[in-house]
């Protein structure tokens, strides 16, 4: 009898001891775990066992009983459901909410913006800059924009990806090449161009390529979004009246085209003078293509300008935030560019001398487009 009871005894104690297990378990994989990896992103490479990874994770102080975890896997099957990739594990998080991530798999995402009004150099320079693309210089970036088999149903005078390249912020996956990224960039401005011409027709007699051309003056030329219209009104109107355009931003274009822009914000009399089809203040018409990335609201602007009689624009010197007043004669256009002189002239009233253009002008405050 008493050989009964110390076996029953011991069963008890055994059952016992099985359930404390078990919610000791149960409790340990749901028990959050503060760590100091929150910030960080941990590689779990292709063909890493579960052991390794487990380790790993250990190791990094993300879990705290690694034999557990293991265990839990072998049993669960969750062994060939764990995925490679690159994650970031929030602090605190369990055991068992590591798994769920390495089940749902996570990929590190990089983030490239492009700015509206960027040019390909400038967007050639961020690629440059980021390691997972592994290009060795601009002119290796350059090299994949003078692939235009993507626009050429759209514009098959292309000869770069210049105002194709639309600005936004993308992210891609740490093996994406350098071509998928331009791809989807180009991808972006076909889904961006397609929504607007789905709605707005265009003004009649020009291209596609025109078009998009417009577009990037408008963006270098025009700050604030409800002034695109108008600017767009100021291009039209000159090109029906036959006036050059005048617009700084192409002299630019041209000098960067010649490898001359010096970069500091100024045009020179050298850039004025320069010979290059993008020079609007000596070339009529249109420059040859676009001269930046448009966003959508110049694009918008482009395929529907303002109807006005409008012909100039000039800084509104009063304020900072880049707006301008607009003319339609000479005499109102000539009063505006006085005003912004003598705004000018106070601004500088500290400096021997205000610069001129022969010594380079700032490009934020001249007048455009010209006479």
């Amino acid at each position: 009898m008493t050989f009964k009871r110390v076996i029953l005894s011991t069963f008890i104690l055994l059952i016992i001891a099985a359930a404390g297990s078990l919610l000791w378990v149960r409790r340990e994989l749901r028990a959050p775990k503060i760590h100091s990896q929150s910030e960080q992103y941990i590689s779990i490479p292709k063909g890493s066992s579960p052991d390794q990874i487990i380790t790993n994770l250990e190791t990094l102080g993300v879990i705290r009983h690694g034999w557990l975890l293991r265990l839990y896997v072998r049993v669960s099957g969750s062994s060939q459901r764990l995925k490679a990739g690159e994650y970031r594990f929030p602090s605190p998080i369990s055991p068992l909410g590591v798994i769920r991530k390495l089940e749902e798999g996570e990929q590190r995402l990089s983030r490239l913006t492009i700015i509206e009004g960027w040019t390909r150099w400038d967007i050639a320079a961020l690629l440059v800059r980021i390691p997972e693309l592994k290009l060795q210089s601009p002119e290796e970036a350059l090299a994949l924009f003078d692939d235009t088999s993507s626009i050429r149903d759209i514009d098959p005078e292309a000869k770069n990806l210049e105002g194709y390249l639309y600005p936004d912020t993308y992210s891609f996956q740490p093996d994406a090449t350098p071509r998928q990224v331009v791809e989807t960039m180009v991808k972006r401005f076909r889904q961006v161009w397609g929504e607007i011409t789905a709605k707005q027709t265009p003004p009649p007699g020009l291209t596609p390529r025109e078009l998009v051309t417009v577009a990037s003056l408008i963006e270098t030329e025009a700050k604030l979004s409800e002034e695109r219209p108008l600017v767009a009104s100021v291009i039209y109107n000159r090109l029906r009246r036959d006036i050059p355009l005048g617009i700084d931003s192409t002299v630019i274009y041209a000098s960067k085209a010649a490898g001359k822009w010096k970069n500091n914000g100024k045009v020179y009399q050298s850039d004025l003078d320069r010979d290059s089809p993008y020079n609007t203040r000596k070339v009529r018409g249109l420059p040859p293509g676009p001269i930046a990335s448009p966003g959508q609201s110049a694009l918008e602007a482009a395929l529907g300008p303002a109807q006005t009689d409008y012909i100039y624009y000039v800084r509104e010197p009063t304020r900072n935030d880049g707006a301008h007043n607009f003319y339609s004669n000479e005499a109102d256009f000539q009063r505006g560019v006085q005003a912004l002189r003598e705004w000018e002239r106070n601004r500088n009233a500290n400096l021997s001398a205000t610069p001129t253009p022969s010594e380079g002008t700032d490009v934020t405050t001249r007048p455009s487009p010209s006479p």
